[in-house]
């Protein structure tokens, strides 16, 4: 910075101003002109302030200049350009505050773009500290614990405590895996931590993501490929042995009424255990085609064909078909959909199956009960997803058949095939949805579509 002007100005006015109290102490000493010692004085005053005043300028634009630092106040200028001997100060004094503002500036529009990244992101995010102090969450997390907004992970506590408890152990580049069992929802959240240092500060930023859908969607998978290599393999081997016991029971009977003729000879007793046997291999062979296709059916559900029509459009067609099993078992079977007017975008003929599938697992799970009830019923949750459930006072289902009740081949009935809750679970998947359960044993069981 030059300071060429400031110093001769500054010389300047030093000489004027010894000269003006040189002439002022002369005036005094030497003469009686009052009115000229006074005009006199008066000047080597004003001079003095003046001075003083521009000196001092240098330091308010100096203090004005860290002050705007400071506070991050960049809205500052400085004024004063052009030849006087602050002009080249306050230009530079004016560079650096726009330099500062640019910096700002560009800080800002970085912090705003890395925060619409971070809210537009699939993945819940959540950042916080040792004592649960929460510094960032985007929408995605939001949305998936159902909540506005959250200060500390410890107000999740009542809905979501084994969220919390992992949250609050979880170390920098672990992973846990934490199931959360809702009134309406199950899901297995994958919560993967990474630690950031921020000066002293420690912060926990972990992404958690529901991984129940594709958990589920791949366990369909995997035991349809099992449905198909069995269809394969037992239909190659049961349709030749059905068909073969079949010709020898008929040769066995022809052979029966003409022993005479030399055909062949077996006495009644061995002919009726041949016969009796070849039947049972007959009869047995056709079970398990029939078996077979069923889990073919399970295996192969059509692609959903989606339209909207009103919830109670469905009720009423799945108890029109039911009621006559209900009346006679007894059941008081209730209906309720609020509100009345509940629409569902979905596959009707697939959804009534499933449903029919639901009831009458109800049904039989109330046979034994003198007071049988059960209730069909629609509403939306929460988030405004529309839910069915289907609720029953019967016998329930204890706690390790609630983890396995799914599982295709898997039943707790004597005669059930195991295809019904698979088949409604592989409809809900098809549809984007899910199904839950839960369960009292002696007292409740409800299933839960939410879609």
């Amino acid at each position: 910075m030059n300071y060429k002007y400031f110093k001769l100005n500054c010389i300047f006015r030093i000489v004027l101003l010894a000269i003006s109290i040189w002439l002022f102490v002369y005036l005094i000493m030497r003469t009686e002109l009052y009115a000229s010692i006074f005009i006199v004085g008066f000047m080597v005053v004003i001079q003095a302030a003046m001075l003083i005043k521009y000196i001092e300028r240098t330091n308010r634009d100096l203090a004005r200049f860290l002050g705007s630092i400071k506070y991050s106040d960049f809205s500052a200028t400085f004024s004063g350009g052009g030849k006087s001997s602050f002009g080249e100060l306050n230009e530079a004094f004016n560079d650096v505050v726009s330099e500062f503002r640019n910096a700002r500036a560009e800080k800002e529009e970085q912090y705003h773009y890395l925060q619409t990244i971070v809210q537009h992101v699939g993945h819940g995010l959540l950042a916080y500290d040792a004592d649960g102090k929460v510094d960032l969450i985007n929408n995605a997390a939001k949305r998936l614990l159902n909540i506005p907004h959250l200060k500390n992970i410890k107000e999740l506590s009542p809905k979501y405590r084994p969220l919390v408890d992992a949250l609050l152990k979880i170390g920098s580049g672990e992973k846990e895996l934490v199931k959360i069992e809702t009134e309406h929802e199950f899901m297995q959240l994958a919560v993967f931590a990474t630690g950031i240092k921020l000066r002293d500060k420690a912060v926990i930023l972990v992404s958690i993501q529901n991984i129940e859908s594709e958990l589920s969607e791949q366990e369909l998978e995997s035991w349809q490929k099992i449905i198909r290599v069995l269809n394969h393999e037992i239909m190659n081997s049961v349709t030749p042995i059905t068909s073969i016991a079949s010709t020898i029971n008929d040769l066995i009977k022809e052979s029966a009424m003409s022993v005479d003729d030399g055909f062949i000879s077996l006495s009644a007793e061995s002919s009726e255990d041949v016969k009796n046997a070849l039947a049972t291999i007959e009869k047995r062979g056709k079970g398990l085609v029939k078996f077979i296709n069923s889990y073919r059916n399970l295996s192969n559900i059509p692609k959903p064909e989606f339209q909207v029509f009103p919830v109670s459009e469905l009720f009423e067609r799945v108890s029109l078909l039911l009621r006559d099993r209900l009346e006679k078992q007894n059941i008081d079977f209730r209906r309720s959909i609020e509100p009345e007017s509940l629409e569902l975008t979905a596959d009707k003929e697939l959804l009534e199956q499933a449903l029919i599938n639901l009831v009458l697992n109800a049904a039989d799970a109330v046979n034994e009960n003198n007071n049988a009830k059960i209730e069909l019923k629609s509403q939306l949750d929460e988030k405004g997803r529309v839910l069915i459930a289907v609720e029953d006072n019967g016998s329930g289902i204890d706690q390790d058949a609630l983890d396995k009740i799914f599982t295709p081949f898997y039943t707790t009935k004597k005669e059930g095939a195991g295809i019904g809750l698979s088949f409604t679970r592989q409809v809900m998947r098809l549809h984007k949805g899910k199904i839950s359960v839960k369960s009292e044993p002696e007292k409740m069981t409800q299933f839960t579509l939410l879609f």
